[in-house]
């Protein structure tokens, strides 16, 4: 009677997307992408004139194009980040698939545009990197098998993840590009660690992994160049690796002033591969450490977060994918200062480039979808919930 006079009460809906999405994730970690992103475009104002104007185009002709492949690259990270891990997981799995036969079909229908390298396919307006869009699907299919492997009468998905991997480093050692291959490996040994793997095997792992090296030193020019050039005391000030050396010596503290920097001028991937040198140059140290704080932030907030985590899936596809973004954040880095050998690997969410940008957002995205606070979703719950 009383819902015929005043009306049925409105049925209560689940928490709409947005106001669940904003209030699950982690404001901090993506406040840090937001300033990389920035940072790299303040530096792409800096980098890239040099080479647009070598190249015949506009001054700012590679900044519009950084904005727009990093509003795209921001836009899917944000779409990314709205999903439930199932779906992130589904979607990985085709993602993979796709980017793993364009990976196979790179030595048909790819091109190396001079660089000596298979790793591209030209589309005329732009280019598309398949191992950097392989690499974030790789990751969460490899937790979902080894997270399956755990399972009552699961499959042998530690085995499974093992081979998918050494099948991938494979296929991109031989473009070559060991930089990637390096980069998936460690990606997944940090899972298969987290996974609880032995630590006899991962020293065995890794007795292969420099039995390897030693092979490709043996048979590959590109790879003992790059092994000979960072190993030799005395560097060549024409040299990619000299001029970026200089350039950080010259910027000191404070930098030499915006603008100012020389470095742009003489390397050829000072937009990409070492654009830490110009950020050192003309912004000087202060900059770089502002850059190693934000990339160090959203590493450990979103370890902790996932140290918390129940779901054995969720922990490691986030793990993997932390790894992965840390690490060639210091490959980066460390190339720059000679720290390792030189691997032509971009700065995530900084350095110039279509592919990186945009597989670097869907990546992240991801990780932002399972780091958000979930109920019940934490492994304190059980500790808590255990007999004494």
């Amino acid at each position: 009677m009383t819902d015929m006079v005043y009306g049925a009460a409105p049925v209560q809906g689940g928490e709409p997307i947005l106001p669940k999405w904003w209030r699950t994730l982690d404001k901090w970690s993506i406040s840090c992408v937001l300033i990389l992103f920035g940072i790299g475009l303040l530096l792409a104002l800096a980098a890239s004139v040099p080479l647009a104007e070598k190249n015949g185009f506009e001054q700012f002709h590679y900044v519009k194009r950084q904005a727009a492949f990093g509003f795209m690259a921001l836009a899917a990270m944000l779409l990314t980040s709205m999903m439930s891990p199932l779906l992130v997981r589904r979607l990985s799995v085709v993602g993979f698939v796709i980017a793993f036969i364009a990976l196979a079909m790179l030595p048909f229908f790819g091109t190396d545009f001079g660089k000596g390298a298979m790793r591209w396919y030209s589309l005329g307006f732009a280019s598309v990197q398949p191992s950097e869009f392989l690499k974030p699907g790789f990751v969460v299919v490899a937790a979902w098998m080894m997270a399956a492997s755990k399972e009552i009468n699961g499959p042998p998905g530690m085995r499974l993840s093992f081979f998918m991997a050494v099948i991938i480093v494979l296929m991109l050692a031989m473009q070559p590009d060991f930089g990637q291959a390096c980069l998936v490996l460690f990606g997944w040994g940090v899972m298969y660690f987290v996974a609880g793997a032995p630590i006899l095997l991962l020293v065995l792992i890794a007795g292969v992994v420099v039995f390897a090296g030693s092979l490709a030193y043996s048979n590959s020019e590109h790879f003992a160049r790059r092994i000979d050039g960072f190993l030799s005391p005395d560097v060549d000030p024409n040299t990619q690796l000299g001029f970026a050396t200089n350039a950080i010596r010259e910027g000191g503290f404070f930098g030499v002033g915006v603008g100012e920097g020389s470095v742009k001028w003489s390397l050829p991937d000072a937009h990409t591969d070492f654009i830490i040198a110009v950020a050192a140059e003309e912004y000087g140290l202060i900059l770089v450490l502002a850059i190693i704080v934000l990339y160090t932030s959203i590493v450990v907030r979103s370890l902790s977060r996932l140290m918390r985590e129940r779901d054995p899936f969720i922990r490691l596809a986030g793990t993997g994918l932390v790894a992965m973004f840390g690490v060639q954040a210091m490959i980066n880095m460390g190339v720059a200062v000679r720290l390792l050998p030189a691997k032509g690997m971009t700065l995530p969410f900084v350095s110039y480039g279509g592919s990186s940008l945009i597989a670097t957002g869907i990546a992240v995205g991801m990780l932002f979808a399972f780091t958000r606070s979930r109920p019940q979703g934490e492994i304190n719950d059980i500790l808590r919930a255990r007999p004494r």
